[in-house]
């Protein structure tokens, strides 16, 4: 029997109206600090590279994709004004040189990685001294969403073999303990958002806003969907 995400299908993210509002608000949230070189580490589709570029920032796009034959440069089928190295075969060695990043990106990786403690020695060591780690998606271990999604047979965060959900106290540990100071911390995200269809496009700046609003909303929202963080290399 199909899953829902696969009924939905894998870009179920791309044709959401409310998540792309995320997106955006990530986006917003990067440009405002102006960096210089950023690595969007695990790009997917290239989406939120996309944005970034448009919003006149210099990006790099890194994934790995070890069903492919060749590692490499190659341009992304469904945004075509940005290129990612797609590597095959070893997810935790980045192809950069030290300290060659003002920024780096994690829009809901790190919580799938093998090796979150070498990925993190390995992103602290591509950004200069000062750069800054931005930490998006990560899954919140008490989410609410997740919960639901566990008793319904669907996809959650801890399924699959390398999936972690974190808690706030534990997300800044593990930042804190690979030479990051961690600079902003938060639980976001109270409302589903990969939510497809025109009913969805037509609500989406609705949706956004009053999913903005209740992740505020003091001990209810330590049943957030998810945990972000902003880091300082030292």
């Amino acid at each position: 029997m199909s899953t829902l995400a696969e009924r939905r299908g894998t870009d179920v993210n791309l044709r959401s109206g409310p998540q792309m509002r995320e997106y955006d608000a990530i986006v917003a949230r990067i440009a405002r600090d102006r960096p210089g070189r950023i690595l969007d580490w695990g790009c997917g589709w290239g989406q939120v590279s996309h944005l970034l570029k448009q919003a006149g920032l210099d990006v790099a796009l890194f994934d790995f994709r070890p069903e492919q034959d060749e590692e490499g440069l190659r341009t992304l089928e469904r945004f075509p004004d940005v290129q990612a190295y797609i590597a095959t075969s070893n997810p935790r060695s980045l192809p950069y040189g030290d300290g060659e990043f003002d920024a780096a990106l994690s829009c809901g990786v790190l919580e799938h990685v093998e090796d979150p403690d070498a990925s993190l020695d390995e992103l602290h060591r591509i950004l200069r001294p000062g750069g800054t780690l931005y930490v998006y998606k990560l899954p919140n271990r008490s989410s609410y969403l997740e919960w639901i999604a566990r008793r319904m047979g669907l996809y959650y965060h801890g399924k699959d073999p390398f999936d972690r959900v974190y808690t706030l106290d534990s997300s800044r540990r593990l930042v804190a303990s690979h030479g990051f100071e961690v600079l902003e911390s938060r639980r976001a995200n109270m409302l589903p958002l990969t939510l497809s269809g025109e009913a969805a496009l037509r609500a989406a700046g609705a949706i956004w806003a009053a999913n903005r609003a209740v992740a505020r909303v003091p001990g209810l929202n330590r049943l957030a969907t998810n945990v972000e963080l902003i880091a300082r290399a030292r």
